[in-house]
């Protein structure tokens, strides 16, 4: 079937995106299941820390289990930081089918100011090290599928649309 794999800073819409997919995706009779990135933490990989080390594992783990998702006629949404290219390029490598990278490149100041959870104030007050956008670096993807601001999550029912058309078109893997 199909892996869509979100990336971006931490806030930047990936998790509302995924959802929103998901839901599209099930009104028109298709199974999907989304990977968030801090449910992921909490269920598959806790114990993980963030670490550059750490960091490849997670992401390799909910590689595979997308790999394993989409093999059996799932689409897996996975919606994850995962802030090095190198990551996310061993994760498309290791799949055998249809492969979406969507680029959540919403602007740092929108990401802080949707930050219910106080991260980027913590990170910026150096309570959390290593904190993908402000201590440690997010390498936007080279060359995205889908490129998407989610500044203004209005235009969503907009976005999924896209999605949902490249799903159904061949395309990279």
């Amino acid at each position: 079937m199909a892996i869509v794999w979100l990336t971006g800073l931490p806030c930047s819409g990936k998790t509302t995106i995924a959802k929103q997919l998901q839901l599209r995706l099930e009104q028109m009779g298709k199974a999907s299941e989304v990977l968030d990135g801090d449910e992921v933490r909490t269920w598959l990989t806790d114990g993980l820390g963030f670490s550059t080390e750490d960091r490849y594992r997670n992401i390799m783990r909910v590689g595979h289990v997308a790999r394993l998702l989409s093999r059996n006629g799932v689409v897996a949404i996975c919606s994850l930081v995962s802030p090095y290219e190198t990551m996310r390029q061993r994760v498309r490598s290791a799949q055998s089918g249809y492969f979406l990278e969507v680029y959540v490149k919403t602007p740092l100041e929108v990401c802080m100011k949707r930050d219910v959870k106080g991260m980027y104030k913590r990170a910026l007050a150096g309570e959390i090290v290593g904190f993908t956008g402000v201590d440690d670096i997010y390498e936007p993807p080279l060359i995205p599928h889908i490129p998407f601001d989610a500044s203004d999550l209005d235009s969503l029912p907009t976005i999924v649309d896209k999605f949902v058309s490249q799903l159904r078109a061949p395309g990279p893997g």
